[in-house]
């Protein structure tokens, strides 16, 4: 049971971040979504300085920035550098054991994935960040938090078995689709 207010501010935002998360999923509309996943990450920031996870709460921190800059400039190597390169610096200046390298690979993984890939690759590097996300929040002892990531990984891999089934139906539209991309 938890027994000090951080613990149970800590468990408090990480439930707040699955409240938000699960309402974001639920949402059918990009920019209520991504809305709702920054407020989320503000949520996860909170929770992990409340249970002492420094490394994780600055780069949750980063990680609405890099929302913001992925959808701005997609496929940018300027800006995803740039993302890395302050990713790096935080953890450097807040790491205080292994236990902080979840975060760290989570963040690098994620960020590779916004801004480099598209379709089921960008969901399977997000889905791999969640996961080391998760990792961080078992590590923190957030019961919230580790749930929401569970939703993420959850969602994503439905998500990864329905385009897969679309892309094999629907095979000339989305070969299409990825021409205009580039």
């Amino acid at each position: 049971m938890p027994d000090t207010f951080s613990t149970l501010a800590g468990q408090f935002f990480g439930l707040a971040s699955l409240i938000l998360c699960l309402v974001g999923f639920a949402s059918r509309r990009d920019e209520r979504l991504l809305l709702l996943l920054i407020l989320a990450n503000v949520a996860f920031a909170l929770q992990f300085a409340f249970f002492g996870s420094w490394t994780a709460a600055a780069l949750s921190v980063v990680v609405i920035a890099r929302i913001a800059l992925a959808r701005r400039y997609p496929g940018n190597p300027v800006v995803m550098a740039a993302v890395l390169l302050v990713s790096a610096v935080v953890a450097g200046l807040t790491w205080q054991s292994w236990a902080d390298l979840p975060a760290l690979v989570a963040m690098v993984t994620g960020t590779l994935g916004m801004f480099l890939l598209r379709g089921i690759g960008m969901r399977v590097f997000l889905g791999l960040a969640a996961l080391f996300w998760m990792f961080s929040h078992l590590l923190a002892g957030s019961i919230g938090g580790t749930l929401a990531e569970a939703l993420v990984i959850v969602t994503n891999a439905i998500t990864i078995v329905r385009l897969r089934r679309a892309q094999r139906r629907y095979r000339e539209a989305f070969d299409e689709a990825l021409a205009r991309e580039r």
